[in-house]
């Protein structure tokens, strides 16, 4: 499961505010966030696995995301990547609705894709979804699509709400929602297949069971003047601090 909670134009200072938990099996082998030595304009984490990543952003201030659907093996390894398109997007030139558009939805096992360029951003899910270009707003993503009414999507996107409605966002803060290791209140299909002590765990914002769970938390602001700050806190398979990474630059 993943989480990503995030406001589009929806603060005068920022094009983009976005909070997001990537949660994965911990004994798969990640990179932490850092600028991809081959292609020194991503900024990104990677997957040793399959060699994408789940979030990154360039120099040029383009951005995409992934978050997957619960599926088969059978149907992933059939599959290209799902972390390719992440990739594959911010090294490219292509508007983010263009991009979505142009996908073939059976190259890939299920996944949601969130792309920015500018003063564009898009979503699609081959699970659905057609893509679309988004509006002004607040939204929410985990395995299902954009604004599924789970518990953890609704708890996230109302903190983002709440922080837009002061008068400074501060990253702490947006942490803080991303920390929420609360489980849904009553039962919602966020789980559903899994054993109940694992379907309570992941209706949780921050998941922590042994060995799977919440590896990465990551905060990302991208302002209205072209300043991007990016945040990155690890956890161990006990869901305690591993490490941090902060960038900061100005879209090239």
């Amino acid at each position: 499961m993943c989480l990503i909670a995030f406001a589009f134009h929806a603060h005068p200072d920022y094009r983009l505010i976005l909070a997001a938990n990537r949660d994965e099996f911990h004994d798969r082998p990640a990179e932490a966030l850092h600028w991809w030595p081959e292609r020194t304009d991503i900024l990104a984490g990677r997957d040793l696995q399959a060699g994408g990543t789940w979030l990154a952003v360039g120099r040029s201030g383009r951005f995409a995301t992934v978050t997957n659907y619960r599926e088969s093996l059978q149907k992933q390894l059939a599959a290209r990547s799902r972390g390719g398109l992440v990739s594959e997007f911010v090294a490219g030139n292509e508007s983010p609705l263009d991009y979505s558009m142009n996908l073939d939805p059976n190259d890939f096992a299920g996944f949601s894709l969130l792309t920015a360029a500018g003063e564009e951003m898009a979503y699609v899910s081959n699970r659905g979804d057609d893509a679309r270009p988004l509006a002004p707003g607040v939204y929410g993503l985990s395995n299902a699509s954009l604004d599924m009414p789970w518990a953890k999507v609704m708890r996230s996107k109302k903190a983002i709400q709440a922080l837009l409605a002061g008068d400074t966002i501060h990253t702490h803060s947006l942490f803080r929602l991303l920390a929420d290791r609360k489980p849904a209140p009553t039962e919602d299909d966020v789980g559903a297949g899994l054993p109940p002590e694992l379907a309570r765990a992941v209706s949780a914002p921050f998941i922590a069971t042994n060995g799977y769970g919440t590896r990465c938390s990551t905060v990302l602001l991208i302002g209205t003047s072209g300043q991007v700050e990016i945040h990155e806190r690890r956890f161990d398979n006990a869901g305690l601090p591993a490490g941090e990474s902060s960038f900061d630059f100005q879209i090239g």
